[in-house]
């Protein structure tokens, strides 16, 4: 079993592809501008430009195509089609990006007054977040409970009437029992998408099982509810692992987690 990969990033695809483009303006300009001043220098060749240029430009491209590879052109084809079914479309309306300023993840409303949950490797060092939600609302939102033990984290925004999912009563499921997931991977926000339920599994440094699912799990999935066939949250998606006999999985919270947590309080 190799170890289990946190899904966050310090520096994101675009921030990433932005810092190549403004390198490559760089050069540009500074080119643009030893020739407008006309000073005497020994002549730069020009093939040793264009290779310089080019290679910039296959950086870029090479940014790019990790962002736009086939599995994530998979993914976007996979959440339009699932985004068709008026449930799925109603779910994506309570999922949300959270925002640190240094990174992104995903999150849910669990309340129409604003109670959202996250996982706490998204939100941990700050007191507070942005929160947007697909229509466009926009809150700060204050961190009120943190659970690093099992990654969880309670967030709370002062709304009306906001859209937010139902949390099951215990994790239940069959084993390949068909599950939708939504988040906001790699580049992208509010992306739905669908997997089945493996298995539990015992991680070592947990104290608790968490569960497996095959399903095309990215970096900014983190936070992401799993939602089963009667519509209600089983779990929080927290990680990916490379598992001996399976693979590379996702793992979930079971929703059970979120419940003793609270009662421990």
């Amino acid at each position: 079993m190799d170890s289990k990969d946190p899904l966050h990033e310090d520096l994101d695809d675009e921030e990433l592809q932005e810092l190549v483009l403004e390198a490559q303006r760089e050069a540009l300009e500074k080119a643009a501008t030893e020739k407008n001043e006309r000073r005497v220098y020994r002549p730069f060749p020009k093939w040793i430009f264009w290779i310089m240029a080019t290679t910039l430009a296959v950086s870029t491209f090479a940014i790019v195509f990790q962002i736009f590879s086939i599995p994530a052109i998979e993914f976007l084809k996979t959440s339009s089609e699932l985004s068709r079914n008026p449930q799925v479309a109603a779910y994506k309306e309570a999922v949300v990006v959270v925002s640190t300023g240094d990174g992104k993840g995903t999150g849910f409303s669990i309340s129409d007054k604003g109670t959202i949950l996250t996982n706490y490797h998204v939100i941990e060092g700050n007191e507070s977040v942005m929160v947007f939600f697909p229509e466009g609302q926009r809150y700060s939102a204050t961190v009120t409970r943190t659970f690093p033990d099992i990654d969880l984290a309670i967030l709370e925004v002062r709304g009306e009437d906001l859209p937010y999912l139902v949390l099951a009563e215990q994790t239940h499921f069959d084993e390949h029992e068909a599950i939708t997931f939504i988040g906001n991977p790699l580049s992208f926000s509010g992306i739905a998408n669908k997997g089945y339920v493996l298995d539990y599994i015992q991680l070592p440094d947990w104290d608790r099982p968490v569960v497996m699912i095959r399903a095309p799990v990215y970096r900014g999935n983190s936070g992401s509810p799993v939602i089963n066939n009667e519509d209600e949250v089983i779990g929080i998606i927290f990680a990916t692992l490379n598992e001996d006999n399976h693979g590379k999985v996702g793992l979930f919270i079971p929703i059970d987690a979120y419940y003793e947590a609270l009662d421990n309080l």
